[in-house]
């Protein structure tokens, strides 16, 4: 069923090249259309009332002014609009969206976003239209127009009847590409697209669909052909030989196994230390023994968005042949109530000897990232580790659903992280890591930790202080020792913790965000890799 689910979305995101169709008759055609398209998404700039199409090639000057007439006796003002006009320079469909103002040729991350969104909204359009074949203008930025277009065709509608599934269109590059610095194109465009869209697949699959056994299945599917990728499934019984009692805690609850999911991309250097990644893969959260309450308890389908989000970008890593090393790991799971699921007040004994009483059941994830992260950190020696997961409410009503919460020790991560949010545009917020957060998580009468501070107060940063605590170097001295520096300058990890609860869902649809499942920030990740390409 899942392999399914994947080829079908593949199918739509092809990375070939548009082959032209036979002509089937003379019609004269006004755009320079060699690809046969019968449809295309143009961008205008809409600067006071003067109105200019954003493409200088392949459309003739006739064809040109018929549109710009038209689009001046439509209301076409303001960023955004789109107008769909018909039979134009001898193409069925023609999408105009407006780009605003124009840009200056520095901004390039703000022109990727506005050729993104209007391909998007082009696409959006011209679904509801007879069309099969569209061009989409990359005389603004190909990559961002590929962005857009393939990501505003995601549609999770393969488990309705087939009478009622959204036809996939075919969508190719439509004028002159505009030249960049950042070296991305169309093609790679379609890659970060994709890559997104599979990671939404993954967090949108119903939880019975994506069990923690398919979803290794899944990925591995995903990965297979991939040059210079090793896709390794750990069972219980590694887990349990590698001490791994925080995961086995989670997971004992629930009649599906667990799975530790080992992904190694050898795109470097053959020595050269690798990146880690790691994915919070909570496939249903119940909230265990301290349940949830049943209003929206269907989305904690989506709790392994780490784990998707981490998937999607390794084989955005792996499909760009990037030059470096990558390690990502993700502990699978579900959390459920049952007789033998862990209880409020139990004791458990992490992979790294820190034993931590459980306090409530639904703070699961900290609990199978700990080991985890101990255990990529410690075996590895990766130049940097960064973890992501839909962890806390409390990240939500920090910063809604605009921007990821960042806590990291490493002002360098910090600072690859924010650019590649903003070529993106999936932003990252810098929020403070602080041992002041562990304090009264250390005040348990029986463990070294509980998994949960007191109140609602700072439960994003107490919970990023938790995990500091599991990655290797980086864990708070014992009572007594002195305190160690945290600084990647200094010799140590450099750590970054991603908590993705407040960006896991769209609630709603407008350009290439569609309601449901966000796969944020898949994108980010891939050029965050590709920042140490430059």
């Amino acid at each position: 069923m899942t392999r399914l689910l994947a080829a079908r979305l593949l199918k739509g995101t092809s990375f070939r090249a548009v082959r032209p169709l036979r002509a089937t008759s003379f019609q004269t055609r006004l755009f320079t259309n060699t690809q046969q398209y019968d449809a295309i998404v143009l961008g205008a700039y809409t600067d006071g009332p003067k109105v200019a199409l954003a493409a200088s090639e392949g459309i003739t000057s006739a064809t040109r002014q018929t549109i710009l007439d038209q689009l001046a006796v439509a209301n076409f003002k303001k960023a955004g609009d789109v107008r769909v006009l018909y039979n134009v320079g001898g193409v069925k469909q023609v999408a105009v969206v407006s780009l605003g103002k124009s840009l200056p040729a520095d901004q390039e991350a703000k022109a990727m976003e506005s050729a993104r969104t209007a391909a998007a909204l082009g696409i959006q359009a011209l679904h509801r239209e007879a069309v099969e074949r569209v061009g989409v203008d990359v005389s603004v930025d190909a990559h961002g127009a590929a962005e857009g277009a393939v990501l505003a065709q995601f549609s999770f509608d393969k488990l309705k009847n087939p009478k009622s599934q959204r036809k996939e269109l075919f969508v190719g590059p439509f004028s002159t590409p505009a030249k960049t610095q950042s070296g991305l194109t169309w093609e790679s465009g379609q890659v970060y697209g994709t890559s997104q869209n599979l990671a939404r697949m993954l967090m949108t699959s119903p939880a019975n669909l994506m069990t923690p056994k398919l979803f290794t299945e899944e990925v591995a599917y995903l990965l297979a052909g991939l040059e210079n990728v090793e896709v390794t499934v750990h069972d219980e019984e590694w887990a349990r030989r590698n001490n791994m009692n925080a995961l086995l805690s989670v997971a004992k609850g629930s009649q599906e196994p667990l799975r530790f999911l080992e992904i190694h991309y050898k795109g470097g250097k053959e020595n050269e230390a690798p990146f880690g990644l790691v994915g919070k893969g909570v496939t249903f959260d119940s909230g265990g023994i301290s349940l949830k309450p049943s209003n929206n308890m269907a989305l904690m389908k989506g709790d392994m968005g780490g784990a998707a989000t981490v998937a999607g970008a390794l084989y955005g890593i792996s499909k760009m042949k990037l030059p470096v090393n990558v390690v990502a790991v993700t502990p699978l799971c579900e959390n459920m109530p049952s007789g033998k699921a862990t209880k409020p007040g139990d004791v458990i004994k992490a992979m790294n000897g820190k034993s931590i009483e459980v306090i409530d059941t639904d703070a699961e994830g900290r609990l199978i990232l700990a080991d985890a992260l101990y255990y990529l950190s410690s075996k590895f020696g990766p130049k940097s580790v960064i973890d992501l997961a839909t962890l806390t409410g409390a990240m939500d009503v920090a910063l809604g659903n605009v921007f990821a919460g960042v806590f990291t020790n490493s002002d360098d991560l910090w600072k690859r992280l924010e650019r590649a949010g903003e070529m993106t545009s999936d932003p990252f917020w810098r929020m403070p890591l602080d041992d002041g957060y562990l304090k009264e998580m250390k005040e348990s009468l029986v463990a070294d930790l509980n998994n949960l501070g007191k109140g609602r107060s700072g439960g994003a940063c107490s919970a990023a202080a938790f995990l500091k605590e599991f990655v290797a170097g980086l864990d708070s001295p014992a009572e007594g020792e002195e305190p160690k520096e945290t600084n990647d300058k200094n010799g140590e990890i450099a750590w970054a913790h991603i908590d993705i609860a407040g960006v896991m869902d769209s609630q709603s649809t407008h350009g290439y965000h569609i309601k449901g499942m966000s796969g944020r920030p898949t994108r980010s990740l891939i050029e965050y890799a590709r920042s140490f390409n430059k």
